[in-house]
């Protein structure tokens, strides 16, 4: 194992894990790159678990004991140590989760493999809210989406913020970007896939009513938040459908309307 002592900031050696706090610069930075970052010792043992491959770990020393069968398993994974006020200076912020591992991404999944066999989809049009992106994959991992599409505009889900709050449930449900939208919701058409809007529209069916007839494939869109679902999009779409609310509520946050959704609408028998 390759142990080093960090002593210095501007280190070359970890510039993976420099200005982590710019979410502009990161968002860019990392697909360019092919890495993103693992934050916290559950979050990177479940990247290793899915057979992503680390670039290198970082963390302190007090942490090392704990990760020691990670470090025996790769050996030849260079594994950076500094105190926490270097390791902030570094990041940008306390590191108080554990280790984090820079790790090569995963190279994407042809959009026919991703959907060979699958029975549900969720396809995300500009959903920006890293949070909201990661709590989505966190649902869908729960709640049998077999696969996730994002449109080209919305938030990376390998983003350190979106993997930490899938509590790395991202690894497990297979996605993919679209690069033509929403022109691309043809292919899941093309595929036999029934694709609905979750939107409140004047002709929006209940979703406990879609429910009702199981649909056999089916891709279910949820849209940005605040703006909501572009006119494109919905016009795109095969039908809409809505979560009823009670007690004057018109809406719940992206998050929790795709795990109602998600539950609802599961494949049955």
């Amino acid at each position: 194992m390759t142990f080093h002592y960090l002593e210095s900031a501007s280190d070359p050696r970890v510039s993976d894990y420099t200005t982590l706090t710019d979410v502009h610069l990161r968002k860019l930075r990392e697909p360019r790159e092919g890495m993103y970052i693992a934050e916290s010792s559950r979050v990177l043992r479940r990247a290793l678990a899915a057979g992503h491959q680390p670039r290198s770990f970082f963390l302190a020393e007090k942490w090392l004991a704990d990760l020691d069968d990670v470090f025996q398993a790769y050996p030849d994974v260079p594994v950076f140590i500094g105190k926490a006020a270097l390791l902030e200076e570094i990041t940008g912020f306390h590191l108080h989760r554990g280790a984090m591992a820079a790790m090569e991404r995963p190279d994407p999944v042809p959009l026919p493999e991703l959907l060979a066999g699958a029975r549900r989809v969720a396809v995300l049009e500009d959903i920006v809210d890293h949070t909201n992106v990661g709590a989505i994959f966190r649902s869908a991992a729960a709640l049998d989406i077999d696969a996730v599409l994002v449109s080209p505009r919305c938030g990376d889900p390998l983003y350190r913020r979106s993997v930490r709050v899938s509590m790395g449930t991202v690894f497990q449900v297979p996605w993919a970007r679209l690069e033509s939208w929403p022109q691309d919701l043809q292919v899941l058409k093309d595929h036999g896939f029934t694709v609905a809007a979750l939107e409140l529209t004047g002709d929006a069916r209940d979703v406990d009513a879609v429910a009702a007839t199981n649909p056999d494939r089916l891709a279910l869109v949820l849209g940005t938040e605040g703006a909501g679902m572009s006119p494109e999009t919905l016009a795109a779409v095969d039908l809409a459908v809505k979560i009823p609310m009670r007690n004057g509520v018109d809406s719940l946050n992206v998050a929790a309307a795709s795990a109602v959704a998600f539950w609802e609408l599961r494949p049955r028998g």
